[in-house]
């Protein structure tokens, strides 16, 4: 009987296509920083490009798009975003938030988040600003508002508590 690749410890192209490489998440947090182009971390996040979202720089403060896109809708009838799609938004926001700001070396992981919906998030551009607090060296909670047409009309609200070390 003749060996195979595994006995050689030889790989076959496809156990090679197998092995992940880990990420360079302070790198790439580091780049886009330097930058100043965001869109270069969420190209590396699969749900941020699958619902579309986008991140603009003003100074100190990111803010978050969620380009209007018929995949996000839930309901038809009136028509509105799922909420689902509105929750991954916001926690994808406050991770990225706290990847830039505080220059983390791993993604951060959720503890828990809790949204408070406050309206129909209806068929057009959504945005986000999140707010961040850290309590000690290890967890961050986060403070995230959502709204379309006018910040003080808020769709969702939305308290975070991740894992940052």
């Amino acid at each position: 009987m003749s060996p195979n690749n595994s006995e050689l410890g030889t790989a076959s192209p496809t156990q090679k296509a197998q092995v992940k490489v880990p990420i360079d998440v302070q790198g790439i947090v580091k780049r886009a920083t330097e930058l100043n182009d965001f869109g270069h971390l969420l190209e590396h996040v699969p749900y941020a490009k699958f619902i579309g979202m986008k991140v603009e720089r003003f100074g100190d403060e990111l803010i978050f798009k969620l380009p209007a896109k018929d995949d996000n809708i839930g309901n038809p009838v009136l028509p509105a975003i799922h909420g689902g799609v509105i929750a991954g938004f916001m926690e994808m926001s406050a991770i990225v938030q706290l990847m830039v700001f505080m220059q983390t070396a791993k993604v951060p992981k959720v503890v828990d988040f809790s949204i408070d919906y406050l309206r129909a998030g209806l068929h057009k551009d959504s945005f986000a600003e999140c707010r961040i607090t850290r309590q000690g060296r290890r967890v961050a909670n986060v403070n995230i508002d959502c709204w379309q047409t006018n910040r003080k009309q808020l769709i969702a609200t939305a308290r975070a508590h991740f894992l940052i070390d």
